[in-house]
């Protein structure tokens, strides 16, 4: 048996592993997946000298905890939560060493929602249809971890730019989602517009990786007749029958019944993900296409 592995802990509520998706199916039914906020996942991984796709752990709330059967450099990003080596108390947002048969605690996050746990090497499990990310809805790739699994680590980079720390922002006390309208938007009335752009909604405790649940003003339809399921996109907001508006994220299905009032901007994702249930949240509608940020 390989010593280049960790052993899981404790699972927390949900962690699982997350690349940067599997991209390219959506025609045979299968979500894109990968790690909902892309530049935490990121910059995980370029501060312990991994390229950017490399595989990563994607915590929920409670974070998890992790032992290392050799030494192994990580680093947590992401929803800002205290980390400790053994007990004792690390670098949250930077690279931290590890010992062989240390414990790496990854505590609850402080604000927002998933924290991004990246090892030198990358986690090596196998991948599924080009990727190793968990898919919740379709359950293609690694199940989520569970207390006691062992899950096998890549080997690191012998050279790469080394990065103390890296600025990154923060999770939102307000969420702005920019929204470009959508194939549907004449489903709905100048009210469900008026509803959108003025309205107060905040983030449901409802939301998992599959959608973003709103908790606000319903959306009054202008047409109400049944609609044949079309293609799904991320970001994408769809109205279901009690007019709260869902925003796709990264494991949505690829068709849907219900209409696209609009979409929104791929640059306003990553806060999407990390917005905790009750976070003001405001639509705001756009004409033109936002240019996506990039990750640091």
């Amino acid at each position: 048996m390989t010593d280049r592995a960790f052993c899981v802990v404790r699972a927390g509520a949900l962690t699982c592993v997350q690349d940067e998706g599997r991209h390219g199916h959506a025609h045979l039914g299968v979500p894109r997946s990968g790690a909902l906020d892309l530049p935490a996942s990121r910059l995980a991984n370029r501060l312990v000298g991994n390229p950017p796709g490399a595989a990563v752990l994607e915590t929920t709330l409670t974070g998890c905890a992790v032992r290392p059967r050799r030494a192994v450099t990580v680093a947590v990003t992401g929803a800002p939560c205290p980390v400790s080596v053994d007990g004792r108390p690390a670098a949250w947002g930077a690279p931290v060493r590890v010992p062989a048969g240390a414990v790496l605690e990854v505590g609850a996050a402080v604000l927002g929602v998933r924290s991004y746990v990246a090892f030198a090497g990358g986690i090596a499990v196998e991948p599924v249809l080009g990727s190793r990310s968990t898919d919740l809805l379709s359950g293609l790739g690694p199940a989520p971890l569970t207390d006691g699994a062992v899950l096998p680590l890549g080997h690191p980079a012998e050279h790469y730019a080394r990065v103390d720390a890296a600025p990154a922002p923060g999770p939102p006390r307000e969420l702005v989602l920019r929204m470009l309208p959508g194939p549907r938007a004449d489903w709905f009335t100048q009210n469900a517009f008026a509803a959108l752009a003025t309205g107060r909604y905040r983030v449901s405790a409802a939301s998992n990786r599959i959608g973003l649940r709103t908790e606000g003003p319903a959306l009054e339809r202008a047409v109400h007749g049944e609609l044949p399921s079309e293609g799904m996109v991320w970001g994408a907001v769809q109205v279901p029958p009690d007019g709260r508006p869902v925003v796709f994220l990264a494991d949505h299905p690829t068709t849907g019944g219900y209409p696209v009032v609009g979409v929104v901007a791929g640059a306003d994702l990553a806060a999407a993900a990390q917005a905790a249930p009750g976070t003001p949240l405001r639509f705001v509608p756009v004409r033109h296409a936002v240019r996506t940020r990039q990750a640091p």
